[in-house]
């Protein structure tokens, strides 16, 4: 027998754009005559796929287009995909906001959702009346909520301003409240999406254990839209990807990011070829990997690796390998050389291929997207081989502690005494 809690078959959501609403009394007319004569729905036939990069010729979009899977009781799924992909419109639909245009969604028990800021709340009412507004909206007794009360309040940390109308109240405070509510109060399966965005990094970590809590330790499902991998990974088991309104890939979180990163635009796969030139000296690969062989997902607390293999052609001497770190602004955060990470003093090679490996240590970068400039040159003299923005990648914010080194320009003594270098010939 099936345990699945939440079950999506063939589920399709198209809007009209320019519209308000989701059609006209034309078109509802038009759709019953249709029907009553066994005729497949006219406005089914068009429509377009949810691309907003491009200009389309119909008025008619599909958000969702045939979304099936099933998820168990106890599963912390995450949902992941680009903006516009049709994350919320799936959640709004899991969470009877909206109805689906085609497809069936089969839930067992209460839902708690936090789908936008102030989402249940109503604005001239106080915290205190809103949590209980909220608990009656999610069928709770009066008493149940009452036995959480204390228990929302002080999670959210609003206690000084529970009687205050929460139109009072700062995004971040309405949020905290919102999720407390959502997180406690007795329902089966709590959906959130990027709402939580909007709360400090200490109010998110705090979010993310108890979502954990509520999953692995009182066995309820949990929905979670997030654009943090690194959030996902830590709470989801499974999770889906969304694109263009269809799904893309779900399963093992761990495969779905890496799928996810690899095939995306908003960063670069963590390995690249370089084509052979008519140099002494040139780079053939570049790659970014951690311990565990897997560069695709970096965090803050993690030591990650520079790979780079490159072939002598022609004896070189006075040789240094470079790699130089840009932030997402384009400024050099820092470099690293071969030779000055180990004695100080340049390389002589004899032709052949070889690798070199740079450790860069857990806590070093900021959380920000970076781009890799790689250099093979004769020391004040020759560029061999450069390769200017050759592989991009993220780094996500676990909020452990962190350090900002080489900001002052020129000053890269830390820089370098912190980077181990690797270094031997094939």
């Amino acid at each position: 027998m099936s345990n699945s809690v939440i079950s999506v078959q063939n589920i399709s959501k198209q809007y009209r754009l320019g519209e308000i609403g989701t059609g006209s009394m034309v078109s509802d007319l038009n759709r019953w005559w249709h029907a009553i004569r066994g005729k497949e729905d006219p406005y089914l036939k068009i429509g377009e796929t949810n691309d907003r990069t491009k200009a389309g010729n119909s008025d008619y979009v599909w958000s969702l287009r045939d979304i099936n899977f099933e998820i168990e009781q106890g599963d912390a799924v995450g949902i992941i995909g680009r903006n516009g992909a049709g994350k919320s419109t799936l959640l709004k639909i899991l969470s009877r906001v909206t109805l689906p245009t085609t497809g069936t969604a089969k839930i067992k028990g209460r839902i708690a959702s936090l789908l936008e800021v102030g989402t249940g709340f109503h604005p001239d009412l106080s915290g205190r009346d809103n949590i209980f507004l909220n608990g009656a909206i999610l069928g709770m007794r009066k008493d149940e909520i009452k036995r959480k009360f204390d228990e929302i309040v002080d999670f959210a940390g609003v206690e000084r301003y529970i009687d205050t109308p929460v139109k009072r109240y700062s995004s971040g405070m309405y949020v905290r409240l919102a999720f407390a509510v959502a997180a406690h109060l007795e329902s089966e399966i709590l959906i959130v999406d990027e709402v939580l965005a909007v709360g400090d990094s200490e109010f998110q970590k705090k979010c993310l254990g108890k979502m954990g809590d509520v999953s692995k330790g009182e066995g309820r499902t949990v929905l979670f839209v997030s654009h943090t991998m690194s959030a996902i990974k830590q709470l989801c088991t499974h999770s889906i990807l969304l694109n263009q309104g269809s799904v893309e890939k779900q399963g093992l979180t761990a495969d779905v990011i890496s799928h996810y990163l690899a095939d995306s635009n908003q960063i670069a796969a963590n390995s690249v070829i370089l084509p052979e030139k008519n140099s002494a000296l040139y780079f053939t690969y570049i790659a970014i990997t951690d311990d565990n062989n897997d560069g695709s997902l970096l965090t803050n607390d993690i030591d990650f690796y520079v790979l780079l293999d490159f072939i002598v052609a022609e004896k070189s001497v006075n040789v240094e390998i470079s790699v130089c770190f840009k932030n997402s602004s384009g400024v050099n955060v820092f470099f690293t050389s071969l030779s000055d990470a180990n004695t100080g003093k340049t390389l002589d090679l004899d032709p052949g291929k070889y690798q070199a490996k740079v450790k860069i240590p857990n806590n070093f970068l900021l959380p920000d997207s970076y781009t890799i400039d790689i250099y093979a040159h004769n020391r004040g003299t020759v560029n061999l081989d450069v390769h200017q923005d050759v592989l991009k990648f993220y780094i996500e914010d676990l909020n452990s502690y962190m350090a900002f080194y080489g900001k002052a320009a020129g000053d890269f003594t830390t820089v370098l005494n912190r980077c181990e270098w690797d270094f031997s010939k094939l």
